[in-house]
């Protein structure tokens, strides 16, 4: 695995050459390609897109319905009237549970939901269920993080009408059996949402193969930048949804008395959207391409398994998770005996190492697994050897540091 290779594409390493980065399930640093494709949008092209009939509105709306061809590519949907552009994958979870979920699911209905959820793919349900008066139940996972088929099955009910599960953990990292228990579901006659932020970055997913019904995920924890996110979504059941907001760009005619709205994607896109946002992550998407998932999961699983190996050999170091290297994808999340997690952030700042430390909007695992927060560490195929070493070294000599004496 060759040193620093793809850092070269990323400025920021440019601007902090000592830096380790290990916060990516946070959000990913961004390449130069994609800054100079956002700022060559905003120096040449930059216009109101849809409604300009002028050149320039022309290319605007070129380059924003061309981001949009290239998230169909990377995730394998039929058509781009499934490609839905928000601002992140929580408003896209949040899309499906104010527009899907009050129209579909009332009183008399269950949404079962994975405890290991972050927070987005687990409010937005809380908040449908006290809405429609409906029962939000949870899907409990193992010590390890693993959900079962058997498990699953025992517990959807006829009145289950959505699962939300993420395909990937942002605690544990585990990968989840998504396409398995999207055919329970729908032998279940329930509809599974996924949340693909830890996974669309990482791996090849395709819609078609894992039959999800809904695929959220964001822009910015794949190399974009900040501000964009999707949402997929089958389009029979897009074309039966209600609009999620109201205004500009999402109607197609509007009296005194009502409006009739715009067709799929657009009816979902209400105001002006953000073309910049959507240009950036066309130019990730290319970039990723280039790379190819390939390299991705390979250098991601080689990185996984020597940060994993070493952390095993060390005292009083406690991996959250399974207990093997093949269960976290890129993600190893873990606490240090005597040493709060803050504490643990704190120090790998002080030698320019950035991880994460606390709940990691993932309260209820967190109380499910008896630990009040964790210490993170995620990785990106831009990191190398060199960022496992350093983090490793910090790690070994943080208890030392802290007073104690092994």
């Amino acid at each position: 695995m060759s040193s620093n290779s793809y850092k070269n594409d990323l400025p920021v390493f440019d601007a902090y050459k000592n830096l380790v980065y290990l916060d990516n399930s946070a959000t990913t640093q961004k390449p130069r390609a994609v800054i100079e494709a956002v700022e060559r949008y905003y120096r040449e092209e930059n216009a109101n897109p849809l409604r300009g009939l002028y050149g320039l509105s022309v290319k605007a709306t070129d380059a924003y319905e061309n981001a949009r061809e290239a998230v169909r590519k990377i995730i394998g949907a039929e058509s781009t009237r499934e490609i839905v552009f928000t601002r992140n994958a929580t408003e896209s979870l949040n899309l499906i549970a104010a527009s899907y979920g009050r129209t579909e699911i009332g009183a008399n209905d269950e949404i079962l939901v994975a405890i290991s959820e972050h927070h987005s793919n687990l409010l937005p349900w809380q908040n449908l269920a006290r809405e429609t008066g409906a029962a939000i139940r949870y899907l409990e996972c193992d010590e390890s993080g693993e959900y079962t088929a058997e498990g699953l099955k025992k517990a959807l009910g006829p009145r289950t009408k959505l699962f939300a599960i993420a395909q990937i953990s942002n605690v544990f990292g585990r990968l989840n059996p998504i396409a398995e228990f999207t055919e329970i579901c729908h032998d279940n006659g329930t509809v599974i949402v996924c949340d693909g932020a830890q996974s669309v970055p990482h791996l090849p997913v395709d819609v078609k193969e894992l039959g999800v019904d809904f695929l959220a995920f964001s822009g910015h924890k794949m190399l974009a930048p900040m501000g964009i996110g999707v949402l997929y979504g089958r389009e029979e059941l897009l074309e039966k949804m209600p609009p999620f907001l109201y205004g500009g760009e999402m109607i197609e005619y509007v009296t005194k008395d009502g409006a009739t709205f715009a067709e799929l994607p657009h009816k979902f896109e209400a105001g002006t959207v953000n073309v910049g946002g959507a240009v950036g992550l066309h130019a990730a998407i290319d970039y990723i391409g280039k790379v190819g998932f390939d390299t991705i999961t390979a250098r991601e699983r080689e990185l996984t398994a020597l940060a994993f190996d070493e952390m095993k050999r060390l005292p009083h170091v406690h991996i959250i998770g399974a207990d093997s290297a093949e269960g976290h994808h890129g993600i190893i999340t873990f606490t240090l005996e005597g040493v709060h997690p803050h504490d643990i952030a704190a120090i790998f700042d002080a030698d320019n190492i950035a991880i994460r430390a606390g709940h990691h909007c993932a309260m209820p695992l967190h109380q499910h697994i008896g630990v009040q927060s964790t210490a993170r560490m995620s990785l990106a195929f831009y990191n190398d050897e060199h960022d496992i070493e350093r983090f490793i070294e910090t790690l070994s000599g943080i208890r030392r540091r802290m007073g104690y004496g092994g």
